[in-house]
């Protein structure tokens, strides 16, 4: 019996005759990455049109380290491929959502997941840790839910770092580029909606 399997089958099965717990396992699983991918794109609006660019390069660089970890996912699935633990172990798993009997390695919730979240750190620290905790815990969930073994979690943690490094450093020329341009679309509307909410704030203040 694999350490992989044996930690696998002891936190899914901390869910077993538990309903609650199951609940909130797939609920998290549902919500969980698009409240992440969500907060990390809403820093693009942190900053103030003519300001530090600081939190516009935080949101373009988790979409593209995003999009760079399940590229990867796609090159490392076709190198090994891994039975999901349902598949593999069917009678003593507990599978709480639906899903194909594709392979497991590695896992694309938790290495977008975290690719967002290294990403954001390298530019907002505090977010970005909340962030790496909430990466943590979806990876986590994966396992909860049944669909992934504690292996293809860690890779996906490999794959995320990875793959945010690589756009926070080499794609940061490529990164202010796309800054710039989509700069030259939002800020005039961000820059009307700032001043409308100020002049409120100023009538009422008299």
């Amino acid at each position: 019996m694999s350490v992989d399997w044996t930690i696998f089958h002891a936190l899914n099965g901390l869910l077993i005759h538990r309903d609650g717990a199951q609940d909130a396992a797939t609920t998290f699983n549902t919500w969980a990455i698009y409240a992440l991918v969500g907060i990390a794109g809403l820093t693009w609006f942190f900053a103030r049109p003519g300001g530090s660019v600081r939190s516009k390069m935080a949101a373009v660089s988790a979409a593209a380290s995003g999009a760079v970890a399940l590229l990867v996912n796609v090159l490392l699935g076709r190198l090994w491929f891994h039975d999901r633990p349902f598949v593999d172990h069917p009678r003593h798993t507990l599978l709480l959502i639906h899903h194909a009997a594709d392979n497991s390695f590695p896992s694309d919730h938790a290495s977008l997941a975290f690719a967002v979240a290294f990403s954001v750190l390298a530019f907002h620290r505090r977010l970005g840790l909340l962030l790496l905790l909430g990466a943590g815990c979806v990876g986590v969930d994966r396992i909860f839910v049944g669909v992934h073994y504690p292996l293809d979690v860690a890779a996906s943690v490999g794959v995320g770092l990875c793959s945010a490094l690589i756009v926070t450093t080499r794609g940061q020329s490529g990164v202010a580029w796309i800054v710039q341009r989509l700069s030259h679309l939002t800020d005039p509307v961000v820059g009307a909606a700032v001043a409308r909410i100020s002049a409120q704030h100023r009538q009422r203040a008299l």
